[in-house]
């Protein structure tokens, strides 16, 4: 059976890992957090700031802000946007991802 990657000889990079709410996940180069948590059947990693209802990609290029997760200790990262890179610890957020303001 025909594949894109048997069609032009390539295979991917070396995977590495990212942590989602302490459990490690594979990653590999080039792909999106979203996409990573996608892949571990990860469906929602948001909560809303009212009402605390689930929320994960709902556009997936950016337009809108339900993909919304917290990075290396950095809220309000579009999951759809920001590339998994080795290391990386993304944690579920909630509401604004402002807890320590109390907002």
């Amino acid at each position: 059976m025909r594949s894109p990657r048997s069609l032009v000889g390539g295979s991917p990079a070396a995977a590495h890992a990212i942590t989602f709410d302490g459990r490690e996940l594979p990653a590999l180069p080039g792909q999106s957090v979203a996409a990573v948590l996608w892949g571990a059947g990860i469906l929602a990693w948001r909560t809303t700031r009212e009402g605390g209802a689930p929320r994960g990609a709902f556009c997936g290029i950016g337009s809108c802000y339900d993909c919304l997760v917290t990075v290396n200790g950095h809220p309000n990262q579009r999951a759809c946007l920001v590339p998994a890179r080795p290391g990386d610890s993304v944690t579920t957020q909630e509401g604004t991802g402002r807890a320590e303001l109390a907002v």
